[in-house]
């Protein structure tokens, strides 16, 4: 098989490959976690499944539309999923909402005129100080919101039993449409 047939083969069957890559991963990572949530194996898994979680979640923006909305549903989900994993202790709402703090800090240093009025006062210390303290904390408690969400979605969806048939629903998915049999919503809304 020459590289340009292998390059249309995975052209061809891109969903089904990248569902089934993406199953595999999550099967590994939910036994991997069972059998020693601190091993190597499980943190390398843990790792790969993060750069293949990017490339899914590329893949289903790129084709959105092109393939069939179950197939980018499960793509997302499972992207999101294997992405999510390793950050679900990390508060980004307080990394970024400091960052922004600093920003408006640095900012509100050279104003002095908006329009023709005068707001140079805002450049004074002790008001600049409390300005970007107060933009700092409604943005992190936006932040915090989403984050909030966002690791709640995480967590029940790398709870390793739920991740484990999140993989398997994956595989299967793959398998039926590399046997040209549609999605399992075809299978299920059928009866067959």
């Amino acid at each position: 098989m020459e590289t340009s047939d292998i390059t249309a083969w995975l052209y061809d069957n891109l969903p089904q490959v990248t569902l089934l890559i993406g199953g595999l991963l999550a099967v590994a990572i939910a036994v991997a976690y069972f059998k020693d949530k601190d091993s190597g194996k499980y943190k390398a898994l843990m790792a790969l499944g993060v750069v293949f979680g990017v490339v899914m979640a590329l893949e289903a923006a790129l084709y959105y539309g092109e393939w069939r909305l179950i197939t980018s549903v499960f793509v997302a989900v499972a992207a999101f999923t294997l992405i999510i994993r390793p950050f679900r202790e990390i508060h980004f709402a307080v990394i970024i909402g400091l960052f922004i703090m600093v920003l408006v800090y640095i900012w509100l240093g050279g104003l002095t005129e908006v329009s023709g009025v005068d707001i140079s006062f805002l450049a004074d210390n002790p008001v600049r100080i409390v300005v970007a303290f107060v933009i700092g904390g409604l943005a992190y408690a936006v932040l915090n919101f989403g984050e909030a969400l966002v690791k709640l979605f995480g967590k029940i969806l790398n709870w390793w039993p739920l991740l484990f048939v999140l993989g398997c629903l994956c595989i299967v998915e793959a398998a039926f449409m590399f046997m040209g049999l549609g999605s399992i919503a075809d299978y299920i809304s059928t009866g067959s």
